[in-house]
């Protein structure tokens, strides 16, 4: 089904607006206009027009006990009017004065016009004009009064196959997800299948993942599918300001759902009404009624008519429990950050309407970007192709996407900004402390990039690590030898300059946090085991999970952390002096040229210290 517009009105409708407007006028304002224009007299001066022979006409109103007359001034008539007095004699001076008199007649109006004309025609005018005045305002203000006044709908979207131009074609790096709707969608095809065996079909099923998986992507995905009414809607859009109105859309959406049966509905960041409930006082009670009434049509309706759920969250911790119990939310399907070949597949789906050189390695971007979303993926390709433009080219090279790489992960490079010789040089320092230390050391990442050119984020140089395979685990020695990587900068500043800089606090930062993990998470420190001392609150949104420990072992937490961080410091102290020579020449040879390849770092170190272990002879 489409949406649907509302007609517009025929031009009669408009005439006969119009011509109430227009009666409405003619029986009020104009009698009373025309009444302003007629002057009133005593009767004694009528008495003396009369005598005098200025009086033309006289007319005589029982109804309204008024003498009317009329007088002729310059070739101008005149209107005056007077009330009646009781006078016998006033035929014989009308008739002595010449004067024509005439009298009206009272006509009793019969009472059912009375009534039609009173009462029945005001409260017809007043909703032709109500109803005129509502159309207005929901045609001519969208998600403005005209919504307001829509109590208790959905306002749903309705798709159809050719709408969303979005099939499962267009999803990559998430088969386990396909693969889980793909059922869904062959369900509502061929029912006759599942019911032969007595499977039943499920009633909701739920995407939870990071931001910019493709939650909603996968949603427009299954609507390009299937062959049936596909029903989307926001959490937000149940949130009302008036009590009740949240659940009356509920009420309504699962009315549509059941009509257009079979069917899909799809509630995006379902985590808006479907928080836990709880017994505080001042809760969101207009919420809780929500959550209740979605809780109690999900249990209403009848699988076997093929109305399915489909939700997306990024905070499934937050949900009520009630929810995500079988029967309602029967499935949860995880949309996780996508793999090397995920990420490999999500670039190429995204390039498929950009003109891209041949020799373009999309291999090698999805290495560089471990721990992308698909939406950073699209950026990187989006942003290569503005680079492309930008260089005027015709297509995106192998350059434009490292570029772009490099933007989303550290903004643009600002050249026009100005360093002094002396901080350009203690930058060109702590990079290659940082990538000396990182060669040095087997169980480290290869170097790719290294740069002083200052980038719009605030870094005026950085460091580029980027793994030959893709890691799903962390050894101890791999985190040890990352943390004194991040020290190398702060290590080289120390040995060469004597000094230290606030150049080193992202570093420092990351450090700590990696410190921390093998503490309170992983399991990986001497003093306390295999104990968890933090409870990570959300894994999809990045949150800092808090201390589940007293405050006393919170302190010796600290100190734990602190002994690592400055272990991998000396390390890294170490390991830059045992190659000072090699520090100082890479060093000038970056201040020389800015910006050097991992390759080419590695051919120079190799020939300024052929003593290097194996991994400088890979």
């Amino acid at each position: 089904m489409t949406e649907h517009t509302p007609s517009k009105k025929p031009i009669y409708y408009y005439a006969i607006l119009a011509m109430i407007v227009l009666l409405l006028l003619n029986a009020l304002v104009f009698p009373q206009l025309m009444q302003n224009e007629v002057k009133e007299v005593g009767y004694n001066e009528f008495l003396s027009m009369v005598d005098s022979g200025t009086v033309k006409e006289v007319s005589r109103d029982e109804t309204t006990q008024t003498i009317t007359f009329t007088t002729e001034k310059d070739g101008e008539t005149q209107y005056y009017k007077t009330g009646i007095w009781p006078d016998e004699t006033l035929v014989s001076r009308l008739s002595d004065a010449g004067v024509p008199f005439t009298a009206s007649i009272p006509t009793q109006a019969s009472p059912l016009l009375s009534f039609l004309i009173s009462w029945l025609l005001p409260i017809l005018i007043f909703i032709v004009l109500g109803r005129f005045l509502m159309k207005r305002v929901q045609n001519g203000m969208p998600g403005g009064i005209g919504n307001a006044l829509s109590f208790g709908k959905a306002n749903a979207k309705i798709y159809v196959e050719a709408q969303t131009g979005k099939t499962f074609d267009d999803v990559a790096g998430q088969d386990e997800a396909k693969e889980a709707l793909l059922e869904i969608v062959d369900f509502l095809h061929n029912p006759d299948r599942y019911s032969d065996i007595g499977a039943k079909l499920p009633k909701g099923a739920l995407l939870v993942g990071p931001p910019g998986t493709g939650k909603t992507l996968l949603a427009k995905a299954v609507a390009g599918e299937a062959n049936v009414p596909f029903f989307s809607i926001s959490g937000s859009a149940f949130v009302e300001m008036f009590v009740g109105m949240g659940a009356a859309k509920v009420r309504d959406l699962f009315s549509q759902a059941e009509q257009k049966a079979p069917c899909i509905v799809f509630i995006d960041e379902i985590d808006t009404i479907g928080k836990k409930r709880d017994n505080m006082l001042g809760g969101n009670d207009e919420r809780e009624q929500t959550l209740n009434q979605l809780l109690t049509e999900m249990d209403g309706f009848d699988a076997r008519k093929g109305v399915v759920i489909l939700a997306a969250t990024n905070r499934p911790d937050s949900l009520d429990s009630a929810l995500l119990r079988p029967g309602r939310f029967d499935r949860r399907i995880h949309v996780e950050l996508p793999d090397l070949k995920g990420r490999t597949d999500i670039l190429k789906v995204h390039a498929r309407g950009v003109k891209m050189s041949e020799d373009v390695d999309f291999e090698a971007i999805a290495r560089a970007t471990s721990g992308a979303s698909g939406a950073d993926l699209a950026n990187i390709i989006n942003e290569a192709a503005l680079r492309a433009v930008r260089m005027k080219r015709d297509t995106v090279e192998q350059a434009d996407l490292e570029e772009s790489v490099e933007v989303v992960i550290a903004g643009y490079a600002r050249k026009n900004a100005v360093i002094s010789p002396k901080e350009k040089r203690i930058v060109a320092y702590h990079e290659i402390g940082h990538a000396l230390v990182a060669a040095k050391q087997t169980e480290s990442a290869p170097v790719h990039k290294i740069t002083i050119i200052p980038r719009t984020s605030g870094a005026l140089g950085y460091t580029m690590q980027v793994d030959e395979s893709e890691h799903y685990l962390m050894t101890r020695e791999e985190a040890e030898n990352k943390i004194a990587t991040l020290t190398g900068g702060r290590s080289a500043e120390e040995i060469v300059f004597g000094t230290v800089t606030t150049g080193a606090s992202n570093d420092i930062e990351q450090a700590t946090r990696i410190a921390k993990a093998m503490v309170v998470r992983y399991g990986m420190s001497s003093a306390f085991g295999m104990v968890a001392l933090e409870c990570q609150n959300n894994p999809y949104l990045a949150s800092e999970g808090s201390l589940t420990c007293s405050s006393d072992t919170a302190a010796r937490v600290d100190a734990e952390i602190i002994d690592i961080v400055e272990k991998a410091h000396q390390r890294a102290t170490q390991i830059l002096r045992e190659n000072e020579v090699a520090l100082h020449k890479l060093a000038e040879h970056l201040l020389e040229r800015e910006t050097i390849s991992g390759e080419e770092f590695m051919q120079l170190l190799r020939e300024i210290a052929p003593a290097a272990p194996a991994q400088l002879n890979a």
